[in-house]
């Protein structure tokens, strides 16, 4: 057999074949003179003494043998930027990385729409709200103050609620007048300790300040006999009998009727407008359990639940939705607000034995936490006109209750958030939280009528809440191309919705809207 090649060209030829194709001959020249020739000669580690010693090198790595860069030469990429960071001038070097990854296009339009939401939603937070920086500000300002550092603007209360008199008063800050509301609770209905640590919210009431201090004699406190403030008359002595001192809060908003004054005055309204109105009620009864939730999760309940202890507040501006559209005026939709609290205690009343007798002291007693439900399901009727007293109530003993005539499409969705709100079995009683999104449905969908092609699936109703989210920002966006001004209150509400809403909870919620 012939002897294989000698030593040295066989390490040459191995040498021209470990780089791969398509490497650059830089990289393939460099690796063939990276190799002393003294070692190719001898195979040894040392050259011989009559040639010039070379400097020491490093090993080869595999990388650099394959042809790669060494890790520590080459530029460190940066890492793609997260959705909420995106905009229409994001780099197209950074646009390429995140077009690159696994999710592609489509999750990179869908992430980008729902980072959109969450952006437009806080945006309209503080359109609503004010900036929590100026509220913070103004909290500063009038600690300390009492009525001498007020303006008060009506002698009148603006609006009487179950538990107390508000009066509008006003505060210079900054070169300008503030307008807000000095809240007189009515004996026993106080609830200042709980109020002053509840956080931001837009149903909850609040606190800017509060004081204690003798009434101002222009001020007015109708249906207390013998408290009533009046100016003196001639023939009384120029100094009057000393005024109450009484505990004062102040409050950002101004309210202007409550829950129970809108509900008598909109009987003409029902009659021959009934899809608007019970539309109102819908994103009124929204309004109010996502308080609720708010409060749940601050081991607070209300302190009342009923009309006259529920307020309601003019928005800063007339909501986009209605604009261009033919409504009676005064009826846009108000913020809703609860004024009243109390914090729950840990020991809660014993369930009764007769799930009948739990269900009566739910509904007569004074809103306890586990009653907020059966308190909610009597407000949809009290706001859709229909008697729902506890008389009435209590003499079905049945599981029938008073019918709710259909007179537009919330009627029947509205009626069995009722039924489930209402109901006597307290396991088959929808939470709170379940009738937020019972009526969120009920708003803005998904109808039944999407079910009737295809039948109801996760990908069915996640195909329906991306093409939804899509098309809300084009409708946004088309509107606000117009005239200036800023969205309204439903808006933020159908924001909220789409913002946090998933398949899942759709499926469960439709599920129990349309059994």
């Amino acid at each position: 057999d012939p002897l294989p090649p000698p030593l040295p060209k066989k390490q040459l030829q191995r040498a021209e074949s470990l780089p791969e194709p398509g490497s650059s001959p830089r990289c393939h020249g460099s690796i063939l003179y990276s190799i002393p020739p003294p070692l190719l000669r001898h195979g040894e580690g040392a050259p011989p003494p009559d040639r010039p010693s070379w400097p020491p090198k490093k090993p080869l790595s595999k990388s650099r043998s394959l042809g790669e860069p060494l890790a520590p030469s080459s530029p460190q990429k940066a890492p793609p930027p997260s959705l909420k960071e995106l905009t229409f001038g994001t780099a197209d070097g950074e646009l390429g990385q995140l077009l690159e990854s696994p999710a592609g296009v489509s999750g990179l339009v869908l992430g980008c729409q729902e980072a959109a939401l969450a952006r437009l939603s806080a945006h309209m937070q503080e359109e609503l709200l004010g900036p929590e920086e100026r509220q913070q500000l103004l909290q500063a300002e009038l600690a300390g103050k009492r009525w001498a550092a007020l303006g008060v603007l009506d002698p009148r209360p603006c609006c009487q609620s179950g538990d107390a008199w508000y009066f509008r008063v006003g505060f210079t800050l900054e070169h300008s007048q503030l307008q807000f509301a000095a809240k007189v609770p009515k004996p026993c209905c106080s609830s200042l300790g709980v109020q002053s640590s509840l956080g931001t919210h837009c149903s909850i009431q609040r606190l800017l300040g509060h004081f204690t201090d003798c009434l101002p004699p222009e001020l007015v406190l109708p249906g207390i006999p013998g408290k009533q403030s009046r100016a003196p008359s001639r023939e009384e002595p120029a100094c009057p009998a000393p005024q109450p001192v009484l505990q004062v809060l102040l409050c950002a908003e101004v309210p202007q009727q409550t829950l129970a004054d809108f509900v008598k005055g909109s009987h003409a309204l029902h009659r021959t407008s009934p899809g608007h109105y019970e539309r109102l009620g819908c994103l009124l009864l929204l309004q109010l359990c996502m308080g609720l939730e708010h409060l749940r999760g601050q081991n607070v309940a209300q302190g009342d639940l009923c009309p006259e202890n529920l307020l309601l507040v003019q928005c800063p501006c007339a909501p986009r939705s209605q604009q261009g559209q033919k409504e009676p005026l005064g009826l846009s939709l108000p913020r809703l607000l609860i004024s009243s609290f109390f914090k729950v205690q840990e020991k809660q009343r014993p369930r009764s034995s007769s799930q009948e007798q739990d269900w009566s002291q739910g509904l007569t007693a004074a809103s306890p936490p586990a009653a907020a439900e059966l308190n909610v399901g009597r407000l949809i009727y009290q706001i859709l006109h229909v008697d729902i007293s506890l008389e009435n109530i209590l003499g079905f003993r049945s599981k029938r209750l008073p019918e709710i005539p259909s007179l537009s499409i919330y009627s029947a969705g509205l009626k069995r958030l009722a039924t489930l709100l209402l109901h006597r079995d307290p396991h088959q009683r929808v939470s709170v939280e379940q009738a937020r999104g019972i009526l969120q449905v009920l708003l803005w969908g998904p109808r039944q009528e999407l079910f009737a092609r295809s039948r109801k699936s996760l990908a069915l109703l996640r195909g329906w809440l991306e093409a939804k989210r899509a098309l809300l920002l084009l409708r946004f966006a088309e509107n606000w191309a117009g005239a200036g001004g800023s969205p309204g209150l439903e808006e933020w509400l159908c924001c909220q919705y789409f913002q946090g809403v998933t398949e899942h909870t759709l499926f469960q919620v439709t599920q129990v809207l349309y059994a």
